[in-house]
């Protein structure tokens, strides 16, 4: 068993996700956003943000940005270029296949 908020509290970088768990080829991740992170997509796989600590937004090309303040959720669809940014430092959740790369595709 791991807690998110002591795994959280060891993470010492932004947009440096630590798996916490794993189950049926998808990983639970915990990470520090700080600053803005790059645009990408993932062509074939959706992305979920669940904001923990903090506020951050989500900026989706051809859609509405989201704003996640602590307890909010969303799904970015697969395809959707975005990019999450942070002007604080905030905490949040990924829910994600195994193989979806950070960066994008």
């Amino acid at each position: 068993m791991r807690n998110v908020v002591e795994v959280a509290a060891r993470l010492s970088e932004p947009w440096k996700p630590m798996v916490v768990a794993e189950v049926d080829g998808f990983q639970l991740k915990v990470v520090r956003l700080d600053g803005v992170f790059p645009w990408h997509v993932h062509e074939e796989q959706d992305e979920l943000f669940y904001c923990v600590e903090g506020s951050f937004r989500i900026e989706q090309e051809w859609a509405p940005g989201v704003v996640l303040s602590r307890g909010d959720v969303v799904t970015i669809p697969a395809g959707r270029r975005h990019r999450p940014v942070a002007d604080r430092p905030a905490v949040a959740l990924l829910f994600e296949r195994s193989e979806l790369k950070q960066y994008g595709d």
